[in-house]
């Protein structure tokens, strides 16, 4: 599916937040580069620890493809048979995350690279991702590992102090919320340092802030942190 239709096949719906331009880059300015130039073809494999921006970045370039594309998380995925990936081979972009979630399962594993081979059959661009590069995810088939670094490898970085708190500043106002950096500074200092609990935090705060008609000040998210 397009941009203009985020709703993708299996069910699979991508988040509005899930933009190249929301990604705060930080030291993976090299990769969003790439992926800001994905051409027909192209193959990329991202691979990082948790919360460095996998499957923003994935969910992005599908929304981003002016062509139909598919976002597809093999976590989910992989308790289906591999008969899922039927018919999605003349699609224009490809974005496969979570691939260790399939390491080991033969049949998966043997689905996967005869649909890598379709999509360069076919000329279209694939981005995959996992939490280590490929020959380290514990994959029975050294041709899937070789596979997916047939292209341009990138090992994602997580955000230092400075990129969260941007995110943080970023992501309040683009739901019309006010953060001072110094109010995001204070979050991150008493929030879960991890990127996925300082949104769901931001997601309490931007409630706490409408339910009580205040602005986000140091004082009144200390009251809500302590609550």
């Amino acid at each position: 599916m397009s941009a203009s239709s985020p709703q993708l096949p299996l069910g699979i719906a991508l988040p509005e937040s899930a933009t190249l331009a929301g990604y705060v880059a930080g030291a993976n300015g090299a990769a969003l580069t790439a992926l800001r130039g994905l051409a027909a073809g192209d193959r990329l494999y991202l691979h990082g620890p948790a919360a460095s921006g996998k499957s923003h970045l994935l969910q992005a370039v599908c929304r981003a493809s002016p062509g139909r594309a598919a976002y597809l998380p093999l976590g989910e995925l992989a308790g289906h048979p591999p008969a899922v990936l039927d018919g999605l081979e003349g699609l224009d972009r490809v974005c496969l995350d979570e691939v260790d979630a399939v390491a080991g399962d033969r049949g998966w594993e043997e689905a996967l690279v005869g649909f890598l081979d379709g999509l360069r059959a076919r000329g279209t661009a694939v981005v995959a991702a996992g939490p280590r590069p490929a020959d380290e995810l514990g994959l029975a088939l050294p041709d899937l590992a070789s596979r997916l670094a047939w292209g341009a490898v990138y090992a994602l970085q997580p955000l230092d102090d400075e990129g969260k708190r941007r995110l943080l500043c970023r992501r309040a106002e683009a739901r019309g919320l006010a953060m001072p950096p110094e109010v995001a500074d204070f979050v991150i200092r008493r929030a879960p340092r991890d990127v996925r609990a300082l949104l769901t935090l931001l997601d309490r705060l931007d409630r706490a802030s409408l339910a009580a008609k205040r602005r986000l000040t140091v004082p009144f998210v200390k009251t809500v942190l302590d609550a």
